[in-house]
């Protein structure tokens, strides 16, 4: 078994070449070998391999003596909420999926019963030693039972439903929605059977795990090609684009361009500090200076935090944290278990543009105090030795601040020079063989000139 398919938050990798029915059994019998789980919730994605792998898990939980309730095709959000609602019933969940990935890899997302991850430093490390033994699993002396619960739509969407609140008319507004073929192609119908809107126009809603039309990434400029069209062809309001299994979402104003992840977290942050003045909002350490200042002027306190769900669930659970959002466009609800709901982030934002009464351009341009660069990625030979040297380069610039929380965040912010304030985040993927630069400054020019600087050091490194 090729031990690199396990990741800092789930099991991913090719199928079959890295992962196969046999491990999908074999995960099964390890789960019930770590965690003695008596009821496990299974879920899975609409990739051709995934029943096969669903299968052979539920087959191995079985013969391991557990008894399996399986919910079908569903989208991560969905699978999260049946695993928290049960409230405990369910001593682990799996969900089958790769999320964004192409066609080709399948894996495995767990959750505890409370919906915490199995990830990095929470069971993936005795989990992924266990898989590449010799270990033998044997099966237990009575086998589980196999049940299906139809009926968790329903219960999600009444769910998001009541957290969005939303008002009993909304203005007639045209939007765009781009399921990019992936699980919010379940949720979808059910959702916007119950907003009364303009136009919907829809793209690419039927789920199929062989992604026809374009990856289901929407942190990725050249995923939003059609939707980007529709929204001008359309004159839309709102144009949205879900990933691959609908723990991400990404918005497009009125004029087709993308709104960063840092900014959407400071939006979804203030509109919960309404409801809950003083709460705590976490933010990755990717994020723009206008999230904490945002948060702060709504009467929050601002934590940055670790990328990657895994770790964030468990930063709110330990600080109690309302809200948390990333770049990449995850965004968790305490209300939902500390878990991510795209259906959800996509009806506030809706409701958010309707009290507004304004262009969704005009409503993000006020959280836009800085120039930020993006996420930029560069392949180096070793990813410890490249931070390091990034960081004793700059080390002599006098940094104002300077965190290890994740990789290395530098900050440059000086009261006798205003007009230099910038900062930068390189951090090694928790995914890919890569790092990734992000970095900001008080205007464009400075922000290109320091991205400039910044690459050409990296890129030495290669």
């Amino acid at each position: 078994m090729n031990v690199s398919i396990f990741k800092a938050y789930d099991i991913r990798g090719v199928v079959p070449d890295e992962l196969d029915a046999q491990n999908a059994r074999r995960l099964g019998k390890a789960l019930v070998h770590l965690y003695r789980p008596t009821r496990v919730l299974v879920g899975c994605d609409a990739r051709p391999t995934s029943p096969d792998l669903q299968n052979a898990l539920v087959e191995g939980l079985i013969q391991s003596g557990v008894n399996v309730t399986v919910i079908g095709l569903c989208s991560t959000p969905m699978f999260n909420f049946a695993v928290g609602e049960a409230n405990g019933a369910y001593d682990l969940g799996v969900m089958v999926t790769a999320s964004h990935n192409p066609a080709k890899y399948n894996g495995f997302k767990m959750d505890l019963s409370d919906c915490l991850p199995i990830g990095q430093g929470n069971g993936m490390e005795e989990l992924r030693d266990l898989m590449v033994s010799e270990e033998p699993l044997l099966d237990a002396a009575k086998a589980g039972t196999l049940a299906q619960d139809d009926g968790v739509l329903a219960r999600y969407v009444e769910t998001v439903f009541r957290l969005a609140d939303l008002p009993a008319q909304l203005p007639p507004f045209n939007v765009a929605i781009d399921a990019g073929n992936g699980m919010n192609g379940v949720t979808l119908p059910s959702v916007m059977r119950r907003v009364s809107l303009g136009e919907v126009y829809r793209l690419f809603w039927d789920p199929d795990g062989t992604f026809p039309h374009h990856e289901a990434n929407p942190i990725k400029l050249e995923t939003l090609k059609d939707l980007r069209e529709a929204v001008l062809r359309n004159e839309c309001h709102l144009g949205v684009a879900f990933d691959g299994d609908g723990d991400r979402v990404g918005f497009m104003d009125e004029t087709g361009a993308p709104i960063p992840g840092d900014l959407l977290t400071a939006l979804f942050a203030r509109e919960r500090l309404a409801a809950e003045p003083g709460a705590k909002i976490l933010y990755d350490v990717r994020s723009s200076w206008s999230v904490p200042e945002i948060v702060a002027e709504s009467g929050g306190r601002a934590e940055m935090c670790r990328v990657g769900h895994a770790l964030i669930k468990r930063q709110m659970r330990e600080t109690g944290a309302a809200f948390a959002g990333e770049l990449s466009m995850h965004f968790y609800f305490r209300d939902l278990w500390n878990c991510e709901s795209s259906d959800l982030a996509m009806l506030l934002l809706l409701k958010i543009m309707a009290r507004e009464k304004k262009l969704l351009s005009q409503i993000v341009a006020s959280l836009r105090r800085y120039a930020h660069s993006g996420e930029i990625n560069f392949t180096v030979r070793d990813s410890g030795s490249a931070m390091q040297t990034v960081e004793n380069h700059y080390a002599e610039q006098n940094p104002s601040f300077v965190s290890h929380l994740d990789g290395i965040r530098m900050e440059f912010r000086h009261p006798e020079n205003p007009e230099g304030d910038w900062w930068f985040s390189v951090r090694a993927s928790n995914t890919e063989p890569l790092l990734r630069l992000n970095l900001e400054a008080k205007d464009v020019e400075k922000m290109e000139a320091r991205k400039a600087e910044l690459s050409e050091l990296i890129e030495s490194l290669a």
